[in-house]
């Protein structure tokens, strides 16, 4: 029989069919594949709401009083990270649009898929889920200084505060006001309470309907910057096997139990390349696309990492026997 618990079991191997359908689609049909674009921040908004609708807001005063957990979250996405893309990107030559593609994604921690993959991996999946908010206004804020710091105010300049803000309205405030209302509103209703039970098979089923969109859209414009592209692969695979470890020490620093030294893994080292992307999409004609083509590479490469560390990070980074509260 067919249940959500099926479903969420067997959702990586679901993702990885839909991105390979999803580039077939985009390949063989690329002006179709181009028509989605527009698709993009309302099928994420619905991913994130379907996301926010699974967050017990009754309990949010006791999950934020782990104050450890989100000091190491902010140290690890807002320290640790930036000084790693930072050297990373010393080995890329110094041409603004390849850079801001690179710095975008690399920059802005995940807010979505990161749930599921912490929850696979293990680790303390609903401290990572009720830190979205905290994460995406924390990005929204640093974003513009760093990429000032890194490439420089005139790169800086392409990037505008308004698309950041109508991704904030969209992808997280009404998302977020309308799981609230209906949590609100459940005791009272029978209706809202089955609104909540249907939410909770959105996740999984968004978040394919959401890879899908983003590679059939963009897949085709690869080819235009293979150049670009293969040099930015190398640094997203470094990336990827450097901030587990660099994570786990930060985990180590702040004491966290072994399930929230997880998690920050897993924030770490996934990034935020679903939500960005419409910022991406919003940049002038002249770089949009090749950045949104450095995006969507790393979305990809992602994916396959993602699925070794479910396997790697609670069975050799971070096991179950390892003390993270008393190592220090």
């Amino acid at each position: 029989m067919f249940s959500r618990e099926k479903l969420e079991n067997n959702q990586v191997w679901l993702y990885v069919v839909v991105i390979l359908l999803a580039a077939g689609f985009g390949l063989l049909f690329p002006e179709f594949g181009t028509k989605l674009d527009g698709t993009i921040s309302i099928i994420i908004a619905i991913l994130m709401y379907s996301m926010f609708s699974q967050i017990p807001f009754t309990s949010l005063k006791k999950s934020f009083s782990n104050r450890r957990f989100i000091w190491a979250l902010l140290t690890v996405n807002y320290i640790a990270v930036p000084i790693v893309a930072w050297l990373l990107t010393r080995l890329l030559p110094d041409y603004p649009p390849l850079l801001l593609g690179v710095f975008l994604v690399l920059l802005t921690p995940c807010i979505d898929y990161v749930i599921v993959f912490t929850a696979l991996g293990r680790g303390n999946e609903k401290l990572m889920l009720i830190s979205t908010p905290i994460l995406f206004i924390t990005q929204m804020l640093l974003l513009p200084l760093y990429l000032v710091l890194f490439i420089g105010k005139e790169a800086a300049s392409i990037v505008e505060i308004g698309p950041f803000l109508e991704a904030f309205l969209m992808l997280i405030v009404i998302p977020l006001a309308i799981a609230i209302l209906v949590q609100l509103f459940m005791k009272k209703s029978s209706v809202a309470n089955k609104i909540i039970d249907a939410s909770a098979w959105l996740p999984v089923p968004f978040m394919a309907l959401t890879l899908f969109v983003i590679i059939a859209s963009q897949i085709g414009k690869l080819s235009m910057y293979i150049d670009e592209i293969l040099k930015v692969i190398p640094i997203y695979i470094l990336f990827m096997m450097i901030m587990p470890f660099v994570s786990k020490l930060v985990a180590k620093c702040f004491k966290l139990d072994v399930p929230s030294g997880r998690a920050l893994i897993f924030s770490g080292s996934t990034r935020n390349s679903l939500v960005v992307l419409p910022l991406a999409l919003a940049l002038p004609d002249n770089v949009s696309t090749m950045v949104a083509a450095i995006i969507v590479t790393q979305t990809i490469v992602e994916i396959v990492g993602e699925i070794i560390y479910i396997r790697v990070v609670p069975n050799i980074i971070l096991r179950d026997k390892d003390s993270l509260e008393n190592s220090l």
